[in-house]
């Protein structure tokens, strides 16, 4: 189903830039197909609500964009149903300029940060003005009773497409309640309550670190940006590569992970991890979700390598499943840098349920497919298809559930491609 966002952006001069670029052919398939009603759901719900600030584009008489700041408390930009949103207009600086011009052109254009959490969500839509004497009911939904500036009116938005932005270059930045909250969990605490709640800092291993970025990838997968504790240079690894890390279970005992690292180790002054909360597993992802915060220290091992890649030229078939993007996006990362020939197939439920895929259409337009399962026009990984056509010196990494793995390993023996050339890694 094509993306609603698409045909408002891709415009023709848009359009020609992509093909430039080289990544018209990646996004043309978000405009095939019936424009889509786009709708709320309760992910995007939650990030609308938990905004204190956003940022409104409008469109003038004479043609020129405007970008206003608009903020409040936490709370005051407001769903009122799957395709509204709407909020108090506070008395400001008087310029009235994004009021004036929406007199003449009611489209509008906002952008929602979470810096913390390094996310986006840009919204289009068409926005009208709400008067206390012929809505008041609807105004005072739109009000924030426990914020006193006084409102002159209210902006009530009709959504006409979203899209969830590449959090690449945002700095992760905190606001003063934020700065304060974390200054109270990690050093307000008696020192007694905190010894009797986990060890003072986990793990056994020779390397320090210090949990210094989390990032909510999707609703259930989060990213962890490791960085050294005492700021030295981290030990280098190459793609394929884990970190075993310690995990603090609910009934205080400590256990162990592994994770692989989400990125090719071109210079990287951190490690990062992606981590899918497993709410009925044995407890370890859900109690490191739960546990670990910015500033959570640990120690563990240096990385090691059970996955690695080849050192040689020849082409590369990478297939994932679900969170088996994990070692996969690395590899995509290294064989790219070293001018490898790759293909990416990675298959899941659907996008807003799978790591990285933002990323890698971005990243990689021309050698990636993506297979969605529960979306209204489901589509498969066909395996028995896809190494039918492998190059006959081809390397295969596949990670993800045992049946995947168990597939695509079947197959090739089937096909007669040769055991070493098909390389896996099992994520339950």
């Amino acid at each position: 189903m094509a993306w609603a966002f698409a045909k408002i952006s891709f415009t023709p001069d848009v359009q020609t830039v992509q093909a430039e670029m080289g990544s018209r052919a990646a996004y043309r398939s978000a405009e095939l197909g019936e424009t889509e009603e786009p709708a709320l759901d309760a992910v995007e719900r939650a990030f609308v609500t938990e905004r204190d600030s956003f940022y409104q584009a409008t469109v003038s008489q004479t043609g020129w964009p405007y970008v206003q700041h608009r903020g409040g408390p936490v709370g005051f930009l407001k769903v009122l149903d799957d395709r509204t949103i709407g909020y108090a207009d506070f008395s400001g600086n008087r310029q009235y300029i994004s009021v004036g011009n929406l007199r003449g052109d009611d489209r509008v254009s906002l952008l929602l940060m979470d810096y913390p959490q390094r996310r986006r969500l840009k919204i289009w839509g068409r926005a009208r003005t709400v008067n206390e004497l012929r809505e008041p009911e609807l105004l005072a939904q739109l009000e924030s009773p426990e914020f006193r500036a006084p409102v002159e009116r209210g902006i009530v938005i009709r959504v006409d497409a979203f899209d969830w932005n590449c959090p690449k270059y945002i700095t992760p930045r905190y606001s003063q309640q934020e700065v304060e909250a974390l200054l109270i969990r990690a050093r307000l605490q008696p020192p007694a309550v905190v010894a009797r709640q986990t060890p003072e800092v986990p793990g056994s291993g020779a390397l320090p670190l210090t949990v210094v970025g989390l990032r909510q990838l999707t609703p259930d997968i989060r990213a962890y940006e490791l960085q050294h504790a005492d700021g030295k240079p981290l030990p280098p690894y190459r793609a394929g590569a884990h970190i075993r890390v310690p995990v603090v279970l609910p009934d205080g005992s400590t256990s162990t992970r592994t994770y692989s690292l989400t990125d090719a180790a071109n210079g990287l002054e951190q490690y990062r991890i992606a981590v899918l909360r497993i709410d009925d597993g044995d407890g370890g992802s859900r109690a490191l979700h739960d546990g670990w915060q910015l500033g959570t220290r640990l120690n563990v091992d240096a990385p090691g390598n059970h996955f690695p890649l080849h050192d040689d030229l020849r082409p590369v078939l990478l297939i994932a499943g679900g969170i088996g993007i994990t070692p996969i996006k690395a590899m995509a990362e290294e064989l790219s840098t070293r001018g490898v020939d790759f293909q990416l197939h990675y298959a899941g439920g659907a996008s807003e349920k799978m790591a990285f895929v933002e990323d890698l259409r971005r990243h990689f337009p021309n050698r990636c497919r993506f297979y969605f399962s529960q979306t209204s026009e489901p589509s498969r990984l066909d395996v028995s298809l896809l190494l039918n056509s492998v190059a006959a010196d081809a390397v295969i990494y596949v990670c993800g559930p045992a049946r995947l793995i168990d597939s695509v390993r079947q197959t090739a023996r089937r096909l007669g491609i040769a055991e070493d050339r098909v390389q896996f890694e099992r994520f339950i």
